[in-house]
């Protein structure tokens, strides 16, 4: 850890001293987090796709899971399954304006994507929430806009296709502070997109930009900009009005690249359940290297997700010699961060016939950071999975969840989705809290301050109770899923079989 780092962690424990209760208790969760804390260690390099950290730290885990026993079950007999990936990065803007400059990654991102201009001014106009009915004359000009998340208003899609309809050149997009269940954050620690072959966006020179909501002042001035955030994010009216010039300076930079996938097997026991395998994934890659947050550039991701991809070694290693009924996966996925790559290809590639997996139990959204009372699961009254998780939570003192906050789309956000789209039933699992209460609190927090920040790194506080109750829960939910009598069914009536047609 570098000196900002044992800083932050000392801020963090007087902070929230209330979900710290020391080191792991039990021998099982105090090797799981040493596991975790090597796997998102400095030594690794945060695990950005297509890195040198990120291709160490696969070859750790493949090196763990060919210790267990398990057999690999990647591309050509080996370990890994290589995702091609092409890159294109925004490396360096400047946003000038009539009220100052802004800072890019602290106060703005630009949409990358071929075509956008190197050096441009713009005329700015100010419109509120951007309806088709409220903009007027916008014809070559950069609207500003904001970006609510709120019913009966503009939604992205719909928000930026009326500015292009109205012939503007470019669109600034507030981000809304008023989303206060998942509120902007910034900084960003990059500004790029990451796509598999022929997916990166098409040349287009319509400008795309984010602004964080406390730049607003420096493209508006002599204008309210508090009043107007405020009012923007709680939904009341705004006026529109035309203002004074902004000039855009961009580079952007291309790369290809391929990242691995780590997949492994163990065989069934039973002949009969051989085409019944059971998929456990989490996803390896982290953000790597990023735009500084107090003077700490590295984003280990240890919760995101390397404490998880730790939980499935410790499965591996705990079935040793000890096969269960049913073929079971170890899929450790790679591009996870920045558009589910590596599960979305495994699913378009498989190395494991897709209609031979009968279920996929998923780690990823995990925070152990406050008692464990309820557990959101997406796909909870999907299938059976949901259950049999329901009746093992309750054994272990909680109760599952539908997800509360739907309007996040999680469920749509992590790698159980290219299975889910490919109708095998599946489970994933989030901590929930009571509304109001310090578990609440102690969430918005983390996901203020920790969530994508160098501040998810092995020092943070944790609720070492909860780790062990929901590590154990998990590990036994695998070991009966892979060896009930039935193999994973949809209910009838779901929803989610409904949309992908399922099995």
């Amino acid at each position: 850890m570098n000196k900002a780092k044992l800083l932050l962690a000392s801020a963090a424990l007087v902070a929230l001293t209330a979900n710290h209760h020391g080191e792991a208790g039990d021998p099982a969760t105090r090797a799981w987090w040493d596991l975790a804390s090597e796997i998102s260690g400095d030594a690794y390099e945060g695990r950005a796709s297509g890195t040198p950290g990120h291709e160490r730290a696969a070859v750790l885990v493949a090196h763990k899971l060919a210790e267990a026993g398990f057999k690999p079950l990647g591309t050509d007999g080996s370990w890994y399954q290589r995702v091609p990936l092409e890159e294109l990065a925004v490396s360096f803007a400047t946003l000038r304006a009539d009220g100052g400059t802004l800072s890019h990654l602290d106060d703005f991102v630009v949409r990358p994507q071929p075509g956008v201009p190197s050096d441009k001014a713009y005329s700015l106009v100010y419109r509120g929430y951007c309806a088709a009915r409220d903009l007027g004359d916008v014809a070559g000009k950069m609207v500003i806009c904001h970006n609510a998340n709120r019913t009966g208003l503009p939604g992205d899609a719909e928000r930026e296709q009326a500015v292009r309809a109205a012939g503007a050149q470019g669109i600034i997009q507030i981000a809304d502070p008023g989303f206060v269940i998942e509120p902007p954050r910034w900084p960003y620690a990059y500004n790029k997109v990451v796509a598999q072959p022929g997916e990166l966006p098409v040349a287009d020179d319509f400008v795309s930009i984010l602004l964080n909501a406390d730049a607003l002042d420096k493209l508006v001035p002599g204008h309210d900009a508090a009043g107007l955030i405020t009012k923007g994010s709680t939904g009341q009216p705004l006026p529109s009005f035309d203002g004074g010039m902004a000039r855009l300076t961009t580079v952007l930079r291309s790369s290809q690249y391929s990242s691995p996938n780590v997949i492994g097997y163990l065989p069934g026991s039973d002949p009969a359940l051989a085409d019944q395998a059971i998929l456990l994934g989490a996803h390896l890659d982290g953000y790597g290297f990023g735009h500084a947050v107090d003077g700490d550039p590295l984003y280990n991701g240890t919760l995101d997700d390397a404490a998880y991809v730790a939980l499935l070694i410790e499965f591996a290693e705990a079935h040793r010699g000890k096969p269960m009924r049913r073929p079971v996966i170890i899929g450790v996925w790679t591009g996870e961060e920045l558009g589910l790559h590596g599960s979305r290809w495994f699913a378009a590639h498989p190395t494991w016939p897709m209609d031979r997996i009968a279920g996929v139990l998923n780690l990823d959204q995990l925070r152990p950071i406050f008692p464990l009372e309820r557990l959101t699961t997406h796909g909870r009254t999907d299938s059976t999975l949901g259950d049999q998780a329901a009746l093992l939570a309750a054994m272990h003192g909680f109760v599952l969840q539908d997800d509360p906050e739907p309007e996040r789309r999680l469920v749509l956000r992590t790698d159980h989705r290219p299975f889910m789209e490919a109708g095998i039933p599946f489970l994933n699992f989030t901590f929930g809290f009571e509304p109001g209460s310090e578990s609440e609190r102690i969430y918005r927090n983390w996901y203020r301050t920790g969530y994508h920040k160098p501040q998810d790194d092995p020092a943070q506080v944790m609720d070492w109770k909860a780790a062990q109750t929901f590590n154990e829960f998990w590990l036994e939910l695998a070991e009966n899923v892979a060896n009930a009598p039935d193999a994973p069914k949809w209910h009838e009536g779901s929803p989610i079989r409904a949309q992908y047609a399922g099995r």
